[in-house]
């Protein structure tokens, strides 16, 4: 389920305060989900109404900080993982994303936005990194054609990560109540 659902699809979304609350809630109370081992909410970066009215108003077992190596990425995520500290929903660790990029012909290894900006930050934080995402075509044309890389590629490099990431995420989360 996406707020892309909800709207046209060339129009922002500009919603503050209630307006985003209520947009949440109905996806969290209207939608039938159906029986869930987890929830997962992509929240944009920043700490703003979305981010502050999520973790306010809504149980969160856990957040995830997903980041790329850059400075001004990371002036961000920074941010959000003080925001989730600072209303005590605990930080599960820190995702470098387009952490690298491979070329396809080559195979020379780029770092495109840096190096290990996520990985210091981390440090600084006192938190883990729980995976590295790379920068590829792959996942980008996955994506784009609604069948991500890792249910169309599940043996590549770029699925194995995500896999990775998640089953780090689901070990730090607490055991849900049978």
């Amino acid at each position: 389920m996406s707020m892309g659902f909800l709207i046209e699809e060339t129009a922002p979304v500009v919603w503050r305060g209630l307006m985003v609350m209520s947009a949440v809630e109905k996806l969290l109370r209207q939608v039938d989900w159906g029986q869930l081992d987890y929830l997962v909410i992509d929240m944009p970066p920043g700490t703003g109404d979305v981010q502050l009215s999520v973790s306010q108003n809504i149980p969160i077992a856990g957040a995830v900080i997903i980041s790329t190596p850059q400075d001004v990425a990371l002036l961000d995520a920074r941010k959000g993982a003080e925001m989730f500290r600072k209303v005590h929903v605990p930080v599960l660790g820190l995702v470098q994303n387009m952490s690298v990029f491979q070329c396809p012909k080559c195979k020379h290894e780029t770092h495109i936005f840096g190096a290990d900006g996520v990985r210091d930050l981390a440090k600084k934080l006192g938190l883990d990194i729980l995976g590295d995402i790379p920068l590829h075509v792959n996942i980008r044309e996955t994506c784009d054609s609604g069948q991500p890389v890792v249910i169309s590629q599940p043996q590549s490099d770029a699925a194995k990560a995500y896999v990775k990431i998640a089953m780090e995420i689901v070990r730090r989360l607490p055991v849900p109540p049978t």
